[in-house]
């Protein structure tokens, strides 16, 4: 598996060599051994080697000219994660917020405490309400990123954020009805559904590809969020039309 570290100076590289497109680099400064420890005390994992090498030469990048299809833009990237509340904490109660594209949308990766590696990562947007599946590793995010500011024509975050977010939230693909899952052979997807009761829709994620997500307001800005432990299956809370329209009026 690549590593970020070697992600990021790779690009550098090219950026040296003249071959990295006209999007302008800039290396944040290293995490010092304070912010460390600090950002151990925040996680349910110790800090992974990869997170931890590429945190001693950097926490993250900028890089301007990059600029997604909606009036967006993602240019800084901290690696480590700000110290503002990302929320959704039923959905991830251990996000770490790495890029924002200053519409109010971001990419987080889901921790837990069995983690070994720096990810998965997740676009985690509000417009549509929607939760999308993009790597598994900070590694891939990056080279995804990187590879935008570079010129690649195949752009995974325009797929993630107007393709995946937009499909979701139209057609909410791979939702399971709590019938399905209380009688299901799989013994974590019977036992969450067993633990809410029929007004829940489920949606399975601990083995997603690409693309893969769910739209964690379906149903209203207050729509309740279920995740079964630190497994990655979900619930929404499913409400009648007639409960939207009276909770839009309170």
């Amino acid at each position: 598996m690549t590593k970020a570290l070697d992600v990021l100076r790779q690009f550098q590289t090219l950026r040296a060599e003249g071959q990295a497109g006209n999007g302008f680099l800039e290396i944040l400064p290293p995490l010092d051994q304070d912010e460390l420890l600090r950002l151990e005390k925040q996680i349910p994992c110790p800090i992974p080697e990869e997170a931890r090498d590429l945190f001693s030469y950097a926490r993250g990048f900028k890089v301007q000219s990059l600029l997604l299809r909606r009036p967006c833009r993602l240019s800084s990237i901290d690696l480590s994660g700000p110290d503002a509340e990302f929320g959704l904490e039923h959905v991830f109660p251990h996000a770490v917020s790495i890029a924002d594209d200053g519409c109010g949308n971001f990419w987080v990766i889901d921790l837990t405490k069995d983690s070994k590696s720096w990810g998965p990562v997740f676009f985690a947007c509000h417009d549509p309400a929607v939760i999308v599946y993009e790597t598994e590793s900070v590694a891939g995010f990056m080279d995804d990123v990187l590879g935008e500011a570079h010129g690649n024509t195949s752009s995974k975050l325009e797929t993630i954020c107007d393709e995946a977010a937009g499909r979701i939230w139209r057609d909410n693909p791979n939702v399971m009805p709590f019938e399905q899952c209380a009688a299901s052979t799989d013994e974590e997807l019977r036992a969450f559904a067993r633990s809410l009761d029929a007004s829940y829709e489920f949606i399975d994620l601990r083995r997603p590809n690409l693309g893969d997500g769910y739209s964690w307001g379906r149903y209203g800005p207050s729509t309740v969020n279920r995740r079964f432990g630190e497994k990655r299956i979900f619930a929404c809370q499913k409400k009648k039309k007639w409960q939207r329209f009276k909770e839009f009026w309170k």
